[in-house]
């Protein structure tokens, strides 16, 4: 059985360095909106914030060379905004790490948020720059966090 990212990070691969400038890269303007609360800069870097329940705030959760590190980001700060009532509305639901929780600032939920994305984004680089041809990836949720 495959990871769930398997098939997103074997896409990526294929694609010109996660870039979404371009349509080619970003496989149009649906990719986009591919992932909840993740959308493209014209640049060709992917971000993600999120609102905070209760208020106009937002939390801005980063900037990311990839969709999934961004929508990693979103799922850590929706879970620690949220609770498990967010679990069905999450992106990855198995990639939430084991170290989110309920109780922390809004400031220690945009860096919990910022690390996951980022240790995702490493792993999609690295494989992206492994993996020969298109080749496809073995990989598992133990490897991204």
């Amino acid at each position: 059985m495959h990871h769930p990212l398997f098939k997103l990070i074997n896409m990526s691969t294929s694609s010109d360095e996660g870039n979404c400038s371009s349509q080619s890269a970003c496989g149009g303007a649906n990719q986009e909106k591919m992932y909840k609360g993740v959308w493209c800069r014209r640049w060709g870097k992917w971000v993600s914030e999120i609102r905070v329940p209760g208020s106009r705030e937002r939390l801005w959760l980063g900037t990311f060379s990839t969709p999934e590190g961004a929508a990693v980001a979103h799922d850590v700060a929706s879970y620690c905004l949220r609770g498990s009532t967010s679990l069905h509305k999450l992106n990855f639901p198995s990639m939430l790490p084991p170290t989110a929780r309920t109780d922390l600032s809004p400031r220690s939920i945009q860096k919990a948020a910022s690390d996951a994305g980022m240790a995702v984004d490493a792993r999609f680089i690295t494989s992206r720059e492994t993996a020969p041809n298109n080749e496809a990836l073995n990989i598992s949720v133990d490897d991204y966090l």
